[in-house]
């Protein structure tokens, strides 16, 4: 099935989730308990410097290791996990098992990270901690903010057409 038929199949009828595990709807106090994290979290990054545009800029100079570890030291703790919760078929808070699906590799992911990785270099600046760098008073991130933005607008719109 393309994106497009997804997207018309969604926008015309009920259609399972694909996604078991986000099936509840959000409550005020859900959402609240995000926003919450969603702060600690880039007061975390504000006072680790990831969001810094300095440090990714060395990053992508290869002046310091401090991004590539960090980076790296996510994808550790990232492999960890999900092999615990795979090993021990951990459950969500609510209950439900926790289903990881196999991934299949496509060419256009080279390409899409490739176009991600410029526009990180160029920018300075990820798609997480973009609005950790706003909050921060770099307003300037707002034009970074909407290129986001219209670039999964764009990808929406022609995602059937692109090698993906």
């Amino acid at each position: 099935m393309t994106v497009k038929e997804k997207n018309i199949r969604q926008a015309g009828s009920p259609v399972e989730c694909e996604a078991p595990n986000m099936r509840q709807q959000s409550s005020r106090d859900g959402l609240l308990k995000y926003l919450i994290v969603g702060i600690i979290f880039g007061i975390v990054f504000v006072k680790a410097e990831i969001v810094s545009w300095f440090r990714i800029q060395e990053m992508f100079r290869f002046q310091s290791l401090f991004m590539y570890l960090v980076i790296g030291s996510a994808i550790a703790v990232g492999v960890i996990a999900v092999q615990l919760i795979k090993r021990f078929n951990v459950k969500t808070l609510t209950g439900e098992p926790i289903k990881i699906a196999t991934k299949e590799f496509r060419k256009g992911q080279i390409i899409g990270g490739f176009i991600f990785g410029l526009g990180w270099a160029i920018t300075g600046a990820c798609p997480g901690p973009l609005f950790a760098q706003i909050g921060t008073g770099f307003t300037v991130v707002f034009v970074t903010l909407l290129s986001a933005i219209g670039g999964t607008w764009l990808y929406g719109r022609f995602a059937d057409k692109l090698p993906n």
